[in-house]
């Protein structure tokens, strides 16, 4: 075997990765506080053609020297837009028909590898230590959580969007 060099990747240009058919998929980042992790979240939001990030309350935005560092540049392909309040973000994306799932730790959570849904979803990652507000919870179709076996009780916010939007993009 041989690593492939970035050239043989056949990597689509900015271009053509906002002209191409999205996932039916929206990413709301409910007062993320750190702007590498929101980098890493633009960043895999490129790799599985999300449509869009929603970039709630105290969650950093684009120019950030810091979402620069781990988006490489998604910045540029991605959509997206900011919201000061998360709730008004996701009744709208009601009002656009999308089903609203929060991904967090709750009584009768869905385990993700049990997840299924055929409509456009809008996925909802909350603040890194206190995860979505009971509040953001009370307003969504359905949680689901990532099943974890040792002794740390999460996953930083990056990995599990990560898995998430890898296990919906393989959805649609």
């Amino acid at each position: 075997m041989r690593k492939l060099k970035n050239n043989e990747l056949k990597r689509i240009t900015i271009d053509e990765f906002k002209s191409s058919k999205k996932k039916p998929v929206v990413i709301v980042l409910d007062n993320i506080r750190s702007a590498h992790n929101v980098g890493s979240i633009f960043r895999t939001s490129d790799a599985f053609l999300i449509t869009k990030l929603i970039l709630c309350g105290i969650t950093p935005t684009p120019p950030s020297n810091e979402i620069r560092k781990s988006a490489l540049g998604s910045t540029n392909s991605v959509e997206w837009v900011k919201e000061e309040e998360t709730g008004i973000a996701i009744n709208q994306l009601k009002k656009e028909g999308y089903y609203i799932v929060g991904v967090e730790q709750v009584e009768e959570a869905t385990e993700i590898q049990k997840f299924q849904n055929n409509k456009p979803i809008a996925l909802i990652f909350g603040h890194e230590v206190n995860g979505i507000s009971q509040e953001i919870i009370d307003t969504c179709d359905e949680i689901i959580e990532i099943p974890q076996y040792g002794t740390k009780h999460s996953l930083n916010i990056s990995v599990c969007a990560g898995i998430v939007m890898w296990k919906i993009a393989e959805m649609y």
